[in-house]
């Protein structure tokens, strides 16, 4: 690319034009999963929407790939476009609070830390991602689960209107009221049709505390135990999110993550004593932003990784087997296992009001492992395929931020992420919006054009 080219983009940019060989290129491509490392041709790290404008249509105009960075947690690092252009929101991090009127205004490139520090001064919080360094962007694009989903709904159901960046490079603002057909496709559409750069969120009152509890039970253990705690999340209360983890030690933990006053967690603890004796237990109250960094990996963008997910509707005595056994892997490249609880406010949703599908999930299943030597790449990702393969099953549907590898982004994921009345609706509106694709890194949505 000529000196001429790239002088005159940099001239138009409020915020930098990065190529390779500059300070901070290295930076901005390194993306949550070690296994990608793809060279952009440029990045553009956009410091207002005007430099989102020119950042695509710079690319279309060089016929460049389009990647869009927030917090980089795509597992098939769909934010880094080999030989293409990066358009990197982090930047953009700005969040205005209203207390009064429990709205918020956030930027597209803030991690979900960011937001949830901003609301927690007032008592105020809105349903976000378990590990803060997430991006908001994707997380609620693509639905968004979190600690306050059952009380109050799923990130895009609290979502009042979208700023976005079309493929034309036109900014317009999607609600209810406007665009409602764009507004229905953003609430879990991911970011097939433009780049949003900025959400406005509904605020609820939590407060600041919550409870976290754990029992934890050997193997052997495991399956009498998940048996009692299906049962108990049957009547669970809405601020109660049930969770089921298995490690690589082989040990099974579980219990249920309360958001909101830790008193009125009395009764859940008296009735966990039907799970077993544990071999441990851990009660621990905690601000709700400490819950919120409580899952954040230390080694944040370093580590090689794989997962698989599912949707469970029902989870029979057959399923909890699968569950424990992973699928026979065996020793050190085992994969971990994890269940949490939908039900609540995301069911009172109809599917058809958003494009975000699945709202009768019982359990989302997710299988992962992380590691640090290429040379165990397959071993590592066959482990946690065998694993998610034994409860496929049992599954119906996926979430569509976990459809993590080629064999599951492509089309057939993306059947399995929606139901078959929205995947229409989304492709008409993938027709409208972005009908040559521009928008494809992503869990994509093909118009019909194609």
């Amino acid at each position: 690319m000529t000196t001429a080219i790239t002088s005159g983009i940099e001239s138009r940019l409020d915020g930098q034009l990065l190529r390779p060989g500059d300070d901070g290129y290295d930076e901005s491509r390194t993306v949550w999963n070690g296994m990608i490392d793809r060279r952009p041709r440029m990045i553009i790290r956009a410091a207002s929407v005007d430099d989102v404008v020119t950042a695509v249509r710079t690319a279309r105009e060089l016929d460049l790939e389009i990647g869009v960075r927030c917090g980089g947690h795509s597992g098939m690092g769909f934010a880094v476009p080999q030989d293409g252009l990066m358009i990197d929101l982090t930047p953009l991090t700005g969040v205005r609070v209203d207390p009064a009127g429990r709205r918020a205004r956030i930027q597209g490139g803030a991690l979900l830390g960011v937001l949830d520090r901003a609301t927690q001064r007032y008592g105020l919080a809105t349903t976000a991602g378990n590990v803060s360094h997430t991006g908001v962007g994707g997380l609620t694009l693509g639905g968004g689960m979190g600690w306050l989903a059952r009380q109050y709904g799923l990130a895009c159901d609290n979502v009042l209107s979208y700023t976005m960046v079309t493929a034309d490079g036109e900014v317009v603002r999607a609600s209810r009221t406007e665009r409602p057909d764009l507004f229905w496709g953003l609430r879990g559409g991911g970011g097939n049709f433009g780049i949003v750069t900025e959400f406005e969120f509904r605020l609820h009152p939590i407060g600041t505390r919550t409870l976290v509890a754990e029992y934890t039970f050997s193997l052997d253990k495991a399956i009498p135990a998940l048996k009692a705690w299906r049962d108990l999340n049957a009547e669970a209360p809405r601020e109660a999110t049930f969770t089921a983890d298995i490690g690589r030690d082989d040990q099974a933990t579980l219990g249920f993550v309360l958001a909101g006053d830790p008193e009125r967690a009395g009764r859940l603890l008296h009735d966990f004593q039907s799970l077993g004796r544990p071999t441990a237990t851990n009660i621990t109250e905690m601000s709700y932003t400490d819950l919120q960094r409580r899952e954040d990996t230390v080694e944040r963008h370093s580590l090689r990784r794989y997962s698989k997910g599912h949707y469970l509707r029902q989870f029979p005595d057959a399923a909890i087997e699968a569950f424990v056994h992973r699928g026979a892997s065996d020793g050190d490249f085992r994969p971990s296992v994890g269940l949490q609880a939908y039900g609540g406010a995301i069911a009172d949703v109809p599917d058809e009001d958003s494009a975000f599908s699945h709202r009768a999930t019982l359990f989302e299943f997710g299988t992962g492992t992380t590691w640090i030597d290429p040379a165990d790449d397959e071993i590592r990702t066959a482990a946690a395929r065998r694993s998610a393969a034994a409860m496929a099953p049992f599954a119906q549907g996926v979430y569509v931020n976990a459809l993590s590898d080629e064999d599951t982004a492509g089309a057939d994921g993306v059947r399995r992420a929606y139901s078959p009345e929205n995947l229409a609706r989304l492709v008409v509106l993938k027709d409208s919006y972005d009908p040559h694709n521009v928008f494809h890194l992503n869990q994509n949505i093909q118009p019909s054009t194609r």
